[in-house]
């Protein structure tokens, strides 16, 4: 049979395209444009200065930038829900705090993302603790003091935090929990306000960020009990964790900070961030400069992150439900 020689170029057209399909074409390599890293606050904090030294390093490495997008808003959820919803490219991620996988589960009840199920873990990246610090004019100079003063004077001791269901809240609770006592907890709307009226006076305590009191410690403007977490802070030598009074054994609020990206991002774009973002926290002026600030700079993987959100969500639940603590 002899074919139409149009229909015959028809048929080797179309066989041509057959084999181009089936022909993988090569993607370029990762990353081959910016990188947004969305920070759940705003610019100027802790979480902030922890996020651009990082992303400077990283983009040195990767050879692209890595563009610092703060989002604040909900306790951190605006920004989770804008990366949980984001390509699964490895172009958007999540720089997150514990709070933000593993208390707002428990406070907010009608969040947009899953910390399991939306996000892929990366690597943790920080470490650092909570200080408790008080007025000099209250007359304690440790925890056991501050314990037996409280048990005194039951709802008379005050102490701020940066809002309903943070860190800086929690830290208060599970303390109140655990030394039996009753204090007052005076919320506000961030930490700077909260600071403003501690430092004035107004406020019996606080449970913040280490970092924020090291130079008023310095000067004896206030004075600082403990840390929240299980080590000493490097930025407050000679102040112990709170955990080693005797009775609080069990206390332990150890802030740590890590990277995700969407859910069903490749595992090759997982496993090369992970290598690079551990290669920035283990580098010595990382090191130096996160200890300068208090802070543990760390390492690990997707599996050792996927552990703390597990271990810590657990955790955070019971001290919520316990503590009937609710949004504002």
């Amino acid at each position: 049979m002899i074919q139409h020689p149009n229909r015959r170029a028809m048929l080797l057209a179309a066989a041509s395209l057959g084999l181009a399909a089936a022909t993988p074409v090569r993607a370029a390599a990762f990353p081959d444009k910016p990188i947004r890293l969305v920070v759940p606050f705003p610019a100027g904090g802790a979480t902030d200065f922890m996020a651009r030294s990082l992303g400077q390093k990283l983009g040195e490495r990767l050879g692209q930038s890595v563009v610092i997008d703060n989002r604040g808003g909900a306790g951190g959820a605006v920004a989770a829900e804008a990366v949980a919803t984001a390509p699964a490219d490895g172009y958007t991620l999540l720089f997150s705090t514990m709070g933000l996988l593993t208390i707002n589960p428990s406070i907010y009840k009608s969040l947009r993302y899953d910390p399991v199920t939306s996000f892929a873990p990366i690597a943790p990246t920080h470490s650092t603790s909570n200080a408790l610090v008080v007025q000099p004019n209250l007359g304690v100079s440790s925890v056991a003091e501050l314990i037996a003063l409280a048990k005194k004077r039951p709802g008379e001791l005050t102490f701020a935090s940066a809002g309903n269901g943070t860190t800086s809240h929690l830290s208060g609770e599970l303390f109140k929990s655990l030394a039996d006592v009753d204090m007052l907890h005076v919320p506000y709307k961030g930490s700077a306000p909260a600071k403003n009226d501690f430092f004035g006076g107004r406020i019996s305590m606080m449970f913040d960020t280490a970092s924020n009191f090291v130079e008023h410690v310095k000067t004896g403007r206030i004075k600082a009990l403990g840390v929240t977490g299980r080590k000493a802070s490097p930025a407050l030598p000679g102040v112990p964790p709170i955990a080693a009074t005797p009775g609080m054994s069990n206390y332990d609020v150890s802030l740590w900070l890590g990277v995700l990206a969407p859910a069903g991002t490749p595992k090759d774009v997982v496993a090369l961030l992970q290598r690079e973002i551990n290669a920035v926290m283990a580098s010595p002026d990382v090191i130096k400069q996160m200890a300068d600030g208090g802070i543990e700079a760390l390492g690990g993987g997707p599996e050792d992150l996927a552990a703390l959100i597990r271990t810590d969500k657990a955790k955070w639940a019971a001290v919520v439900k316990r503590a009937g603590v609710q949004a504002d």
